[in-house]
């Protein structure tokens, strides 16, 4: 079973403000798989994720260290942030040793199509789409600052059964 919404986002913080709402509807035990191109806007949802989870520390991309965990200033659960574009098999998966913390955490992966999906029958599936702007191949930032993102959120399994996606 699944549902889907799709939004247009005009700008990074209409972004951050649409993860804002949909950490309304997240809870400890959620996985949330992002896809999108270079500089598409997946860490700036996960930005807005965090606030509305109200998370400690700056949500900021782990490219670089692969999982980072932002824990809870309040009763809330904490977010694991996972970059998984570095990661080329399951064992590289594995060694992350995410499913430890996954009933308790809200876990966000970035470019975890195709590999994390093992991880939860229940999951929200995120793609977000930037018809211009984000990175060229050259790395070159072109209107990062603008441009609409169409985001599209489907919520895969029982979990999202009487769930009602922002839109």
């Amino acid at each position: 079973m699944s549902v889907t919404v799709r939004v247009d986002l005009a700008d990074p913080e209409a972004t951050r403000s649409y993860g804002r709402a949909l950490a309304g509807v997240l809870r400890a035990g959620d996985l949330v798989v992002l896809t999108g191109a270079l500089g598409s806007g997946k860490t700036t949802l996960t930005q807005g994720l965090g606030e509305g989870l109200g998370v400690r520390g700056q949500v900021a991309s782990p490219t670089f260290i692969i999982a980072r965990v932002h824990p809870s200033l309040t009763d809330g659960p904490p977010l694991v942030h996972v970059d998984a574009y570095r990661l080329g098999s399951m064992e590289e998966l594995d060694a992350l040793d995410l499913d430890a913390g996954l009933d308790e955490s809200v876990t966000v992966v970035e470019w975890g199509e195709g590999l994390v999906e093992v991880l939860a029958e229940d999951r929200l599936e995120v793609v977000i789409e930037r018809p211009h702007g984000g990175l060229e191949a050259t790395g070159e930032v072109l209107d990062a600052e603008v441009g609409v993102r169409h985001v599209t959120v489907t919520a895969v399994g029982p979990r999202w059964a009487d769930v009602t996606l922002p839109t």
